[in-house]
Parts: C-alpha cells; structure tokens; sequence
C-alpha cells in the first residue's frame, strides 16, 4: 500500500524472513513432524501480505537518510512476524477459518483433524491450539530478530515493540468485550480501541521504528506517534466497511464474518435505533447466519444511512490526518508520502 519504496528493500526484509523461516522448520524437524508442519506452515501465514509495516519502518528510515539499511531489513521482518502472529491469534479469537481467500494456520491444522475423522470437537481444538501456540512462536521470533539490530538501537526497539503489543492487546480486549456485550461499545470506547488495536502496532510503531534506527529524535517520534494513531484509525474505519461492503475476492476476508461475530464497529452504532436495523438486528451476531440473512443486515445498514455516515466519517478523518500530517516537522518526502498514504487507505478495496 506505501508505494514508493525500492523493491530491492522490501526484498531485503523478505530475505531475513526466508531466512529465519528456513532454521525454525531445520529446527523443528527433530521435535517431529507435526511440529515442522507447525512452522511450514507459519511461513506460509507470513507469504503474500501487503508488507504494510516493513515498508512504512523502511519508508522513514529512509526519509532520515537510511543510515542502517540491515538493522532497518531486520526491524522490518520482526514487525511482519508481529503482524502475522497477531492475525493467527485474531482468527482464533473470531472463530476465522481463511485469511487472503484461503485456509488459515487454524483452518488447515482443524481439516487434518477432520480428514482423519476426528469428532468436530477435537478437530477444532487441535486447529485453534496450533493457531495460539503459532502466534506465539512468531511472537517470540520477532523479539529474537530485534536482538540482531546493533545495540544501541536495541533497547529503543525493544521498549517499542513492548509498548505496541501491550496496546494491540487492551485493543483486542476490547474489541471482543463489545462483540460479547460485557462493555458498552460507546463511540468513543470504539475509536479508542482502534487507537490501540490498529493504530499503535499498525503504523505508529513501524514509523517511531524506523526514525528510531535513524536516529531522529523525541520531537520526530511524538509527530510520528500522532499521525501513525491518526492513519491506523482511518485504516479500520475504512477496513470495517469492506469487512461488510467489500469484495471478498479482493480482500481474501469474508464479508460476513463481521456480521456474523457481531463485530461492534462505527457502521453498527450508526444504524442502531433505526426501524431497517432494529427489523433485522436479531440476526446480527447468530453464529448460523446464512448469505441472505447477511444481504438483508447490508441492506439495513444502507438503509438506515450507517453506510453514508461512515463514509463521511471516513472522509472527514482523512482530511484531519491530512491537515496533521502537514502540521509537523517531518522531512518534506515524508509528509508527501504520508499524505499520499492517507489518499490511499481511503481509496483501497483490500
């Protein structure tokens, strides 16, 4: 989605990744043969993604003249292993089965067990055991790819990563309290929790990473905090509409999955109280909704003008992340880049 960055770069982070990849499955081999299928198939989890947080890190090392381009390849790989493992557990938790329009880690452990007539019950523990233990792997993997970088950016990376995941997490926390009912999903509960769910790990900590290694600067990661928060909020609020609107095909997600978790997002609350939504909502969430029970929630959602209101909502945080971009004391090429980014999770359609 970033766009800009030379493919030689990107192909440096995928060159570490293949690379770690290759001594996990070596390793793993002689813990037996479930276990290097475990990690084949953790580096094929990590295949085909957008490389949207290596090359926003890469991007901004860059910008502040790409000083360490290894520790930079690195710190790129450790946060597209982050990513991945916090997909894998994301599916656990949602009940997900495919990712990027195929079977996910979760779904091809879970069609083994069922392949070898397992009852349902222990076909899906087995798949939903291997998702959890996976993610945790890679986890695990990418702090040991952040001890290569050279010491004196270690302890700045380290505390990053730290501080990420402990906000994609309360992020996640929070996200399934308002599927479940346990918490109120308020307006201003939902934007807080894609503050920390989307905008923290998504695109403020790989850009404050890549400064970092560069050596930018407080004023630098405090803009870059801001505006990375501001951009992944855009992110999910436009990634909610395709979860519901989009293209399946193009996305490699459902487009009724959200429907059928009874995900709480902004395009929900907008449509709640009004007579199309409240004719259908008792569909919203059943674990057995069907394809025209979802055409019928999308209907209501358009009807009750939840749609419009998200997309101007959409447009409106575009222009204020825009004005923010333009507001701070980025390297020039950055906040183009930056602004053009913004230009572009607006317009995407996977």
């Amino acid at each position: 989605m970033t766009g800009t960055l030379a493919r030689d770069a990107v192909d440096a982070v995928d060159v570490v990744l293949a690379e770690l990849f290759e001594d996990r499955v070596r390793r793993a081999a002689r813990h037996g043969e479930q276990y290097a299928l475990l990690w084949r198939r953790l580096a094929r989890s990590a295949e085909g993604g957008k490389r949207l947080r290596p090359r926003l890190l890469l991007d901004t090392h860059r910008a502040f003249g790409d000083p360490h381009p290894q520790d930079a390849a690195v710190a790129g790989a450790a946060f597209e292993l982050l990513h991945t493992a916090l997909l894998l557990h994301d599916d656990v938790l949602d009940q997900d089965r495919s990712r990027r329009g195929r079977l996910n880690l979760t779904g091809e452990f879970t069609q083994d067990a069922q392949a070898a007539d397992l009852p349902p019950r222990t076909a899906d523990a087995w798949g939903e055991a291997s998702g959890i233990l996976g993610g945790d792997l890679l986890l695990s993997a990418a702090h040991a790819l952040l001890a290569r970088v050279r010491p004196a950016a270690y302890e700045a990376l380290s505390a990053l990563v730290d501080e990420c995941l402990f906000r994609a997490a309360a992020g996640e926390h929070a996200d399934v309290a308002f599927a479940l009912g346990t918490v109120p999903a308020t307006p201003e509960g939902l934007v807080r929790m894609m503050e920390d769910k989307t905008g923290g790990y998504s695109f403020a900590a790989p850009l404050r990473a890549g400064a970092a290694l560069a050596d930018a600067g407080g004023r630098v990661d405090a803009d870059l905090e801001r505006v990375g928060t501001a951009l992944g909020v855009l992110y999910q609020l436009r990634d909610d509409l395709l979860g519901v609107f989009g293209d399946a095909h193009r996305t490699g997600k459902s487009t009724t999955g959200d429907l059928r978790e009874g995900k709480r997002t902004l395009l929900v609350t907008f449509a709640e109280g009004h007579p199309a939504w409240t004719a259908v909502r008792h569909r919203w969430g059943a674990p057995d909704l069907d394809a025209d029970d979802a055409d019928a929630l999308r209907a209501a959602l358009v009807a009750s003008g939840a749609r419009d209101a998200t997309e101007r909502l959409v447009e409106s945080r575009r222009r204020e992340v825009v004005d923010l971009i333009g507001g701070t004391a980025l390297p020039t090429a950055l906040r183009h880049h930056l602004t053009d980014l913004a230009d572009r999770i607006v317009d995407r359609d996977s």
